[in-house]
């Protein structure tokens, strides 16, 4: 046990001193090492192992590590080991790309599972991040049709709409005859039996024609309304001279 001890130390400084070149690989650390008890399938499948870096075998006296090809591996054939390594610890370098086997020698114990496959890589493979999904741009809703613009219809103005003229009524002065126009009357031919008196001025009504103003007599007018005047006025002197 204390052998184990001291090899589990070397195992450990050789780490710690190689880490600044390359990684060291302790065979079935943390929770195992070389033995039959270690899954060594979970344990390698779990590393990733790259051209530069150290197999650290540590184990027991009992066992051994031996180098062997692929076929040679899958039987657990210990014939024709290309390398055999004991004494309680051993370390491989992995100086080139491809795939290592090693198995115990020991009766028994590789098909107990004491055998270990190695994929070693030139470079430390890039894992790409999770592309992103593609951003879309959000569907620009189409632009309502400008719908034409209708007028209102305007409407007539009071400039714009036809003048029409009112029928003009002819005027009462125009209507009326004037004494101007009147016909003239030719005085009646008195008869010799009865003389016919001349109308008194309460009998006289003067014709007014319907326009406002009062047409202007004729000269043949204002005769006739002396005479009518004065014969009135003796009628009037008469009847006080008898009363």
């Amino acid at each position: 046990m204390a052998m184990v001890r001291i090899l589990m130390s070397l195992a450990t400084i050789a780490i710690l001193f190689g880490s600044t070149m390359a990684a060291n690989h302790t065979v079935g650390a943390p929770k195992g090492r070389w033995d039959e008890s270690t899954d060594l399938t979970t344990w390698a499948a779990s590393e990733t192992f790259l051209v530069g870096d150290s197999l650290i075998f540590v184990y027991t006296p009992n066992h051994d590590v031996l180098e062997v090809r692929k076929a040679d591996y899958d039987s657990c054939q210990t014939t024709n080991a290309i390398s055999t390594n004991g004494g309680g610890m051993t370390i491989i370098s992995l100086a080139s790309t491809g795939k290592r086997y090693f198995i115990c020698g020991t009766g028994g114990h590789c098909a107990s599972g004491m055998k270990l496959e190695v994929n070693t890589l030139a470079t430390v493979p890039v894992v790409p991040p999770p592309s992103s999904p593609p951003v879309k741009s959000p569907v620009s809703a189409p632009s309502p049709k400008i719908a034409p613009k209708i007028s209102p219809v305007s409407a007539l103005s009071p400039k714009n709409a036809p003048k029409i003229s009112p029928v003009s009524a002819p005027s009462p002065k125009s209507l009326a005859p004037t004494p101007k126009n009147a016909p003239k009357s030719s005085p009646a031919a008195s008869s010799p039996e009865t003389p016919s008196l001349p109308p008194s001025s309460s009998d006289f009504v003067p014709t007014s024609s319907p326009s406002s103003s009062p047409s202007v007599p004729s000269s043949a007018d204002k005769i006739s309304v002396i005479a009518s005047s004065t014969v009135g006025f003796g009628l009037v002197i008469m009847m006080l001279f008898f009363m």
